[in-house]
Parts: structure tokens; C-alpha cells; sequence
């Protein structure tokens, strides 16, 4: 992961000793300087810098003032870099980051460059949550607060079996439901896939349906019903097509006449 950087400092020196020093923090890529407030207000929602280094004492517009300026949507995490402590109350206020104090030690910045990455992974963490709830949600045609209360406690799967038998020649195999990551059919067979085995069995789709919990189980193709608890993550393409990303690596192609189901997808 690597976060994109702005550097906004009054101060030339400033900006070049710190742009060095972050040329030695791996993960870290500075897309750009700015040597006062109006023109970060420009670079920003230009440039979309994940983190912002941000000098508090400019002429004329100061670090609070562009934070207050910004729009929610245009706001990246805010480093605040000065020499005066007595801001910092006042920039905690404004959630920042972190707060450095010139000169800045290089174990204080690798530390709030390391802060800045946990911010924003728990950030996008919540985000991806949120949108493959909402997705599932219309894939089910629930409600997404009932989606993470069905991926947390499996409610009303004891109406259905935990596992299925699956015939091969004279052994039966019990496969657990849970395990199944998703299921396409094959003519007059359904292969299950389950955790990188594939077991074949002669039933159609409407069968195996009926016996797999739908709260956990959905149809996203004709031939292709998949474990909700495997997506990971939604793909879209530029054809309009759309791609579920399992936790097994495979890629699911959501068919067209489902996607009346899914009317949110990631971007």
C-alpha cells in the first residue's frame, strides 16, 4: 500500500528536507508541494493526496483555515508539521493525524507516516465493509443490517442441512455447506467448489437450491450460485460488466438479467 503525499510549507527548505526524508519511508510517494494555503486548496481535490504534511504559521491563509476550508468529500488525513506546541490542542480538535513539531525527529515521522497507515486502512477497511454489505444486500434483497447479522451468527441455517452427500461411483463424500464457496452447473451436473476441490454431483440448480440457506446462498448467473461470506470484493469493467472477487481468488461473472439484484457496486 502505498499513501500519496502533499507537502504544503511556506518554507522551500522545509518542503525539500521533508520530501527526502519521506524518499526513505517505504509505502510513502509525494505527488506534490505547495508553498501556501490557497494553493493546496487547488492540489488537492486535484491531485487526491491520501495524506496531507501541513505547515500551520503561512501568510494569509494558515493550516486551520485550509482545513476548514476543504469539503468532507476532498478531505485527506492532515499531518500537521510546525514549531510551536501550543497549536496542538487546537489541531486534535480538527481530528488530526498526528502532530510534529520542527525540526521534525525522523523516528517521529516514521512513526506518524506508520499512524497515518492505520488510519487508513482501518478507514478503507470500514468502507469496503459497508459497500459489500450493501451489495449483498441487494443481491438478497434484504437489508444490509440483516446481512451482517446473518454473516455473523449464520441465523436460520438450522432449517438446512450442514452438509451435503455427494456421490462418487460407490463412496459418498459429506460435504460441509459452509465450506462451499461457490457452485456452477455443468449440463445435468452441479460442481461444487470447495476450498480449491471440486466435487461433481447429478441435481439441478432448483434442487440444490432448496437445500442451501438462501440468506447465505445466492444465484448471481443462470449457472453460478455463490457463498456470500466468500466475496471479497466487487470488480467493474469498462465493458459493464461486473466480477465477484472471492476470498479463494476466483473471479465470478455477475450476469446481466441479475443486475437488477445489485444496483451498488464498487467504483
Amino acid at each position: 500500500m502505498t499513501l500519496k503525499a502533499l507537502i504544503v510549507d511556506d518554507e522551500s527548505l522545509g518542503r525539500r528536507g521533508l520530501k527526502l526524508r519521506l524518499a526513505d519511508i517505504e509505502g510513502v510517494e509525494v505527488v506534490g508541494e505547495c508553498t501556501n494555503g490557497s494553493e493546496a486548496l487547488a492540489a488537492i481535490p486535484e491531485l487526491s493526496p491520501d495524506l496531507v504534511f501541513l505547515d500551520i504559521q503561512m501568510p494569509g491563509m494558515d493550516g486551520f483555515d485550509v482545513v476548514r476550508s476543504l469539503q468532507a468529500d476532498d478531505m485527506p488525513m492532515i499531518i500537521f508539521c510546525t514549531a510551536f506546541d501550543h497549536y496542538a490542542v487546537d489541531a486534535f480538535k480538527i481530528h488530526a493525524v498526528d502532530y510534529l513539531l520542527k525540526p521534525i525527529e525522523d523516528s517521529r515521522l516514521r512513526e506518524a507516516v506508520s499512524r497515518a497507515r492505520e488510519v487508513y486502512e482501518h478507514k478503507n477497511a470500514v468502507a469496503d465493509k459497508a459497500q459489500l454489505l450493501d451489495v449483498i444486500g441487494r443481491i438478497t434483497q434484504k437489508d444490509p443490517a440483516q446481512v451482517d447479522q446473518w454473516l455473523s451468527d449464520d441465523e436460520g441455517t438450522a432449517q438446512y442441512p450442514e452438509k451435503i452427500a455427494v456421490k462418487d461411483g460407490g463412496n459418498i463424500t459429506l460435504v460441509p455447506v459452509a465450506d462451499i464457496d461457490w457452485v456452477d452447473a455443468a449440463g445435468d451436473y452441479m460442481c461444487l467448489h470447495v476450498n480449491g476441490v471440486i466435487h461433481v454431483m447429478r441435481i439441478t440448480m432448483k434442487a440444490l437450491e432448496e437445500q442451501l440457506n438462501p440468506a447465505l446462498f445466492q444465484r448471481v448467473h443462470r449457472s453460478t450460485i455463490v457463498n456470500i461470506k466468500r466475496i471479497e470484493k466487487i470488480s467493474s469493467h469498462i465493458n459493464g460488466e461486473y466480477h465477484l472477487i472471492l476470498l479463494s481468488g476466483d473471479k465470478l461473472k455477475m450476469s446481466r438479467s441479475y443486475k437488477d439484484k445489485v444496483s451498488t457496486f464498487l467504483k
